[in-house]
């Protein structure tokens, strides 16, 4: 399914749910013309090759097509969500979004001072207590890591992969733990190693984690740790090409290292994004108090389009296979550690 063809059946199921750095603009506490929205991302920042980017290419994509005015501040610390939101919310925004789950405890704050304001938050729940003013985007991570597995595990020729997680999380969990049972799936003997850098900005960790597994085996590494990923890319495009290979995780990663990457789980935050904005600006429809989850049936995670460069016919089809059965239910992805031990593919 396409990105058309998603960004429909999304905002279908948001109509039915419904019934610090500037990027320029007013920085003043008075409403701007016009439908504004703005975005604050975590300490991963704007240019994170991940889910903070993807974020902000679906604001760019409402500014294009709604014209709407966006700006996005960026967090320094954790300390920084609290205040960047508040400015944002006395800007009076018409939208303000919170990119990743440590916005958990800032939004609902936020959100409780200023009830007259919409606010989003992408990939936490806030534990099934969502504000009536806030809607909670999230996604069925383990998924499209399941297809990356089915990708590891049958193209591994040591038996050996990795996975490198950010900021141990019940949501990073969901990437290894999805990946895991990917790789079982097609290859019950092959190994899966995973470390955690317990950070989404240390690139250097990225790096040194990439290289340990690699000199220890390891012939594939998939990542989910935002920008420490860079340091996965950085290390393999070093070795012998192919021989040694990344996935990597939002956005479609293989830029990074063309010759190197057998694919990326994207995650389609931008569309997320964008069509909660545009269901709010041409509809009046706010989702407030729910939670939008969103998985292969949506096709709002899965394999970049590039896939096919490195991977072989034969396995593509043996993953859209899987595919088919994740999004008939035949098969009920893990998305937790004590999931996958009774997990049987």
């Amino acid at each position: 399914m396409k990105r058309k063809s998603w960004g429909i059946l999304l905002l279908s199921a948001l109509l039915v749910i419904a019934t610090g750095c500037g990027a320029g603009g007013n920085q003043g506490g008075g409403k701007e013309e016009g439908f504004s929205a703005g975005l604050v991302t975590d300490t991963g920042g704007i240019n994170d090759e991940s889910f903070n980017q993807s974020a902000w290419d679906g604001m760019e994509k409402g500014k294009k097509d709604l014209g709407a005015k966006i700006k996005y501040l960026e967090s320094k610390r954790d300390e920084d969500y609290l205040p960047n939101l508040t400015r944002f919310a006395r800007e009076k925004q018409d939208i303000i979004w919170g990119v990743g789950f440590k916005f958990n405890k800032a939004i609902p704050e936020v959100a409780d001072q200023f009830p007259d304001h919409k606010f989003g938050i992408v990939d936490d729940n806030l534990g099934g207590k969502i504000p009536d003013n806030v809607v909670a985007v999230t996604f069925k991570e383990e998924e499209g890591s399941f297809l990356m597995g089915v990708i590891a595990g049958s193209m591994t020729k040591t038996d050996k992969v990795g996975f490198i997680g950010g900021i141990s999380s019940p949501l990073i969990k969901k990437f290894e733990v999805g990946f895991k049972a990917g790789v079982r799936a097609v290859n019950p003997k092959a190994k899966v190693t995973a470390v955690y850098a317990e950070s989404f900005t240390d690139v250097s960790k990225g790096r040194s984690l990439a290289s340990n597994m690699y000199n220890d085996g390891a012939d594939i590494i998939y990542h989910s740790a935002g920008g420490v990923g860079k340091g996965l890319f950085d290390e393999v495009k070093t070795r012998e090409k192919g021989k040694y290979w990344a996935i990597g995780v939002d956005l479609d990663q293989s830029k990074l290292a063309p010759d190197h990457t057998l694919s990326s789980m994207v995650k389609r935050v931008d569309v997320a994004v964008f069509d909660v904005m545009k269901d709010l600006k041409e509809n009046d429809k706010f989702p407030g108090g729910k939670q939008v989850e969103l998985g292969l049936k949506e096709d709002a995670v899965g394999p970049a389009e590039t896939s096919s460069k490195h991977v072989p016919d034969k396995v593509m089809k043996k993953m859209e296979d899987y595919k088919r059965q994740i999004i008939d239910g035949k098969i009920d992805v893990p998305s937790t550690e004590q999931e996958l031990k009774k997990f049987k593919p």
